[in-house]
């Protein structure tokens, strides 16, 4: 909101009259899942407490091109100014949801599930993360500090992926540990260190299969690497626990919501 309104909405402010009261409805523009109506409700209300948001659907609905999402009424010169900052995080947040479900929906009957990442937009992860989740998949660690993930530059520069575990077990306390791995050597050697998760690096599905049969449920596996909508489902069929895709969050195709004016 302070970048978006800085000293003031100057058109707004020029053409409606400070104690106009109007109604307004938001409706989605395409098919999809809704994620962020609540961060959209507190937009408004924080550019003006006497707003009133009333959403019409669940958080996580699929809804239809054209379905009315919430109704917003109130000081009208807030309704104006907040729109735009409200819709933003209402269209990313449910782009990555929708996005999400797509995912989800490949998985079905297997018994992967989709992960997220921490590619982003600084500042935004708290909102990226929660629409992944709204959208059905699942976070992985928040941030650098709630989990240890030794990926190839730590091992590179360590020297081995056992001397990395060794350094990171001496002082990560009793966070969970895991091994980015580029090939079944190093699966074995992740293994033989009882790491709690082992990623498994831009593999052919025939050596993420035969990672599988190598570990046997002794920790989880991670796929992750060029991961498209097209190919997670061979992904998840070699039987790995978990598929990580970036693109959930790097590359948002944002919902298309409006802001429609219903009158004063």
């Amino acid at each position: 909101l302070a970048e978006d309104i800085g000293p003031g909405d100057v058109t707004t402010n020029a053409i409606i009259p400070a104690r106009a009261e109007m109604r307004g409805r938001i409706v989605a523009k395409q098919d999809g899942i809704v994620a962020g109506l609540d961060v959209a409700k507190a937009v408004y209300e924080m550019v003006d407490p006497k707003v009133t948001f009333s959403a019409c659907v669940e958080e996580g609905a699929q809804v239809k091109n054209r379905d009315l999402l919430a109704q917003v009424t109130g000081p009208a010169r807030a309704l104006l100014t907040g729109e735009r900052t409200a819709l933003n995080f209402l269209g990313r947040m449910s782009g990555i949801a929708t996005m999400t479900h797509k995912y989800m929906e490949a998985l079905a009957g297997t018994k992967a599930v989709v992960l997220d990442t921490r590619k982003t937009v600084p500042g935004l992860r708290d909102l990226d993360k929660l629409a992944v989740k709204r959208g059905g998949g699942q976070n992985h660690r928040h941030a650098l500090y709630d989990m240890v993930l030794i990926k190839d530059n730590h091992i590179d520069f360590a020297g081995s992926i056992t001397r990395a575990v060794e350094l990171a077990r001496a002082s990560a306390g009793d966070l969970q540990i895991e091994v980015e791995t580029r090939s079944l050597a190093d699966v074995s050697e992740a293994l033989s260190l009882g790491v709690d998760w082992i990623m498994l690096d831009n593999m052919s599905n025939e050596t993420m299969r035969d990672a599988v049969k190598l570990v046997k449920g002794r920790a989880k596996l991670e796929a992750s690497g060029n991961i498209t909508i097209e190919n997670i489902r061979s992904v998840a069929e070699t039987g790995v626990d978990y598929i990580s895709v970036g693109a959930l969050t790097h590359s948002v195709i944002v919902f298309d919501v409006s802001f429609k004016y219903e009158g004063r």
